[in-house]
Order: C-alpha cells, then structure tokens, then sequence
C-alpha cells in the first residue's frame, strides 16, 4: 500500500472512484482489474502494483467508505436526540448527502451489503458484523425507550428498522438521480413516521 500512498491525493482518489464504481456495477466476482485500471486511465499491472491483489483493492474500498462515512457522521450529526425515528431521519440525511457528494462509494456500499462471493465472503461478513455493531451503538445511545409501547419487542423494533433501511438502500441504488433520491427520502420518512405512530404509547 506504500506505493499507494506515495501518489498525489488527486491521483489516489481517482483510482479509487474508478475502483468504487466497477465493484459497484458489477461486485467482486464480475469486476475485473482490467476494468478498473482502464477507467483509472492506468496500466493492469499498476492494480496489483499498489494494492497487491484484487481482494486487497476490494477490501480497503470497504475500510474506506465505511471511515468516511462515519467521518461525516461524526462530523454532522448535531444535537442530542432522544427521540429513535427522529434520529434515524436525521442520520439517514446525513448518509443521502455522503452519497450526493460521492455517488460511486453509494454504488459500492450497496453492492457490498449484498456480496457473497466466497473468495471474499468471510471478510464481508465480519465487516458488517463490526458496522452493525457500531450502528446500533450510534443509532440507540441516548434514546427515551418510555416513549415505547410496554409490549415492543426490541428484536422486532430492530428488523422493523434494518428492513427499512435495505430496501431503502436497494431502491436508492436502483434510482440514483437527485429527484427520485428526495422522493425516497421523503417516502422513508413517511414509513418511520407511521413506525413511531405503532410502536409509541400515544
């Protein structure tokens, strides 16, 4: 990675957006080093020249997008929020404008969820373990739970909100311009606007 790092930033992220985009499109399996090296404007050999092998690529893609985006929500996120589904509104505001600001990291994320390719299926694996960890540590500190009904069972509460999510990221994915992606937001919106209403005491 050493030699990486020695190129100018300009010439890093443009290999790595190049990289994010193919993966994106087309996963681990089907992305191939000729590919990516052809729309980062470099040479094949360049690929395993920097990184080593294609899953070495396709893993620091991982590391990469994941640290930004908890870069910017770090960075973002104002406020103590003690309501659930007003956090979620306003976390996933924060996520829709990363993915405004780079649409081929959006692209990847998205494909990544949803890889099972075997040369990099235990990777993956840990590596949503780790985020789903961290997201239920950001999504649930701080949250008022006696606004709940006494009867929500927390482990639905919890797939109530990952399936919301997935398939609100599936149909991002699949409508990636900036008028279908602000009726998605505002129809997800809508969807934990009646969550509240079902899961809550009033």
């Amino acid at each position: 990675m050493d030699n990486f790092y020695n190129l100018r930033a300009e010439k890093q992220e443009h290999i790595i957006n190049a990289a994010l985009n193919v993966f994106g499109k087309n996963g681990y399996k089907k992305a191939s080093v000729a590919d990516i090296a052809t729309e980062a404007g470099i040479a094949k050999g360049m690929i395993n020249y920097y990184f080593g092998s294609k899953k070495n690529l396709y893993l620091y893609l991982a590391e990469y997008s994941f640290k930004n985006v908890t870069a910017a929500m770090n960075e973002r996120f104002i406020g103590n929020i003690t309501d659930l589904f007003e956090k979620m509104k306003v976390t996933t505001a924060i996520k829709v404008d990363v993915m405004k600001e780079h649409p081929a990291m959006f692209s990847f994320l998205a494909s990544f969820y949803n890889e099972r390719d075997i040369d990099v299926a235990d990777e993956v694996a840990l590596i949503l373990e780790e985020g789903k960890e961290f997201r239920e540590k950001w999504l649930f500190d701080g949250i008022d739970f006696s606004k709940f009904k006494d009867d929500v069972d927390p482990v639905l509460l919890d797939k109530f909100l990952v399936w919301a999510a997935e398939g609100f990221t599936k149909n991002l994915r699949d409508n990636m311009d900036v008028a279908a992606i602000e009726d998605l937001t505002k129809d997800l919106f809508e969807m934990l606007d009646i969550m509240q209403k079902y899961f809550y005491r009033y």
